[in-house]
């Protein structure tokens, strides 16, 4: 049966498309909306360098082991699991919460998503060229507070992504990613030139890029470690079902670290883009996650030539939305296809329109559901709550011991060759013990913080 599936796979086609398709499932809204939401909360430098050293001790190892043990396996993130792990011994829990991670992720997601392609046309209309944040976010509730609008936006993104979903790996997931990973840095880079025009962009820099090290907290650090977790697309199963469509000759550690490197720029150059805008304006760059809603339309209002600005900047969020939202979708669909023999349209389509029913209240929890609450959440918050606070840091944790400890050594080693020349063994031995020791000890207190344990 496995053999069956090895033959029969779908697979990247190019080494490019590869690079492409994994930083198109790393960058996503985090980068665009999140990174500098959280930068400007926590003390701006001094919160980029926690994360960078955060990225390098948790991010880059737990994404080689996913890709590392999906290539192994060449099946999808529970079948991975099935595959590798000692006979008797469960883990293909592990992948199985991969995959109700990125149901509950894409949930919520393909809401916030919708609402950026929403914006796109807003901005074009000029229906949110304001300068005043409480009038931006007066439009921003009359679109949230719509239940039809909202669940027609979140809707058409599904409708969007599934048509990618169902031309494969290679002609749908490659080829988009191939062309939406240059225009996103394009896009960003036009951004960042008009941004750093303005009179006070050397505040923002500076904010951005001299850290102040007496605001570098345990609480700092945690939220840096959390972020970087979540950021990369780890522990949700994505890693591991993209890795099983690696080709052989693909360097893994390499691969994984131009992918790092990369998401690093693209949220530095959207950091870039909005604090010196941010600055000049005298808005707030603490404003969080109404960064991207209220405050960044009345920023780019304020520009000259702003609104052309302001439809580029919402035209990227939306394509880094995109790569995210396949990458996503790809889990549930491979495991479904490869564990139920469905044809990869009819496997697609069924998680489609279960994620529409399954996102419908949280979409609706910010209108005719705004009253419902589960242990005092709202749905939109709960699906946030279960897969970034629990399911993926779980997944985190079980998928650096079983790179680590249950798989070993001697596998680790054939894996990360690459043309048949292992990698120097000091540098096997030094990712082996931050696999077996540190990531899982720092993922666990993300855990604990997520969990409100300190």
């Amino acid at each position: 049966m496995a053999k069956q599936i090895t033959t029969a796979r779908d697979g990247f086609a190019t080494r490019l498309g590869v690079l492409a398709a994994t930083l198109g499932s790393a960058v996503g809204l985090g980068n665009i909306w999140k990174f500098p939401a959280l930068t400007g909360q926590n003390g701006g430098a001094s919160f980029l360098l926690v994360y960078v050293l955060a990225t390098l001790l948790v991010g880059l190892p737990v994404m080689i082991s996913e890709i590392m043990l999906g290539r192994r396996a060449r099946a999808n993130a529970v079948g991975t699991f099935r595959q590798l792990a000692p006979k008797g011994q469960p883990w293909h829990l592990v992948g199985f919460s991969g995959v109700v991670a990125a149901f509950l992720i894409m949930g919520f997601y393909t809401d916030v998503a919708g609402w950026v392609f929403a914006y796109i046309f807003k901005a074009m209309s000029g229906e949110i060229a304001t300068t005043d944040p409480a009038v931006a976010a007066k439009a921003f509730e009359a679109l949230v507070g719509n239940p039809v609008q909202s669940l027609l936006w979140q809707w058409g993104v599904l409708v969007l992504i599934s048509v990618i979903i169902i031309a494969g790996v290679a002609q749908g997931i490659e080829r988009t990613t191939k062309v939406l990973m240059p225009v996103l840095l394009l896009l960003l880079v036009a951004v960042c030139a008009r941004s750093l025009t303005l009179p006070k962009a050397a505040e923002g820099l500076a904010f951005l890029f001299t850290p102040d090290f007496s605001k570098i907290t345990p609480g700092v650090i945690l939220m840096a470690l959390g972020l970087a977790f979540f950021k990369l697309s780890i522990g949700m199963g994505t890693m591991t079902t993209y890795g099983s469509y690696f080709r052989n000759d693909q360097d893994i550690p390499l691969t994984a670290t131009r992918v790092m490197l990369c998401d690093l720029t693209i949220s530095i150059l959207a950091g870039m883009a909005v604090f010196p805008a941010v600055f000049n304006f005298g808005f707030e760059p603490s404003a969080g996650p109404s960064l991207l809603f209220m405050t960044i339309p009345a920023v780019f209002t304020s520009l000259p030539g702003g609104q052309v600005f302001m439809i580029i900047f919402f035209c990227l969020t939306a394509i880094a939305a995109t790569g995210a939202m396949l990458s996503l979708l790809e889990v549930p669909v491979a495991w479904l296809a490869e564990s139920f023999g469905m044809p990869r349209k009819r496997a697609t389509i069924l998680t489609s329109v279960t994620l529409a029913i399954i996102g419908l209240p949280a979409t609706l929890s910010m209108s005719t559901m705004a009253n419902v609450k589960i242990f005092g959440m709202t749905v939109f918050d709960l699906y946030d709550f279960l897969s970034s606070n629990v399911l993926l840091p779980v997944g985190g944790i079980f998928i650096c011991l079983f790179a680590g400890w249950v798989w070993g050594a001697a596998n680790v080693k054939t894996e990360l060759s690459n043309r048949g020349q292992l990698l120097n063994g000091p540098i096997i031995a030094a990712f082996l013990t931050v696999v077996r020791w540190v990531s899982p000890v720092l993922v666990l207190l993300v855990l604990l913080k997520g969990l409100k344990v300190f």
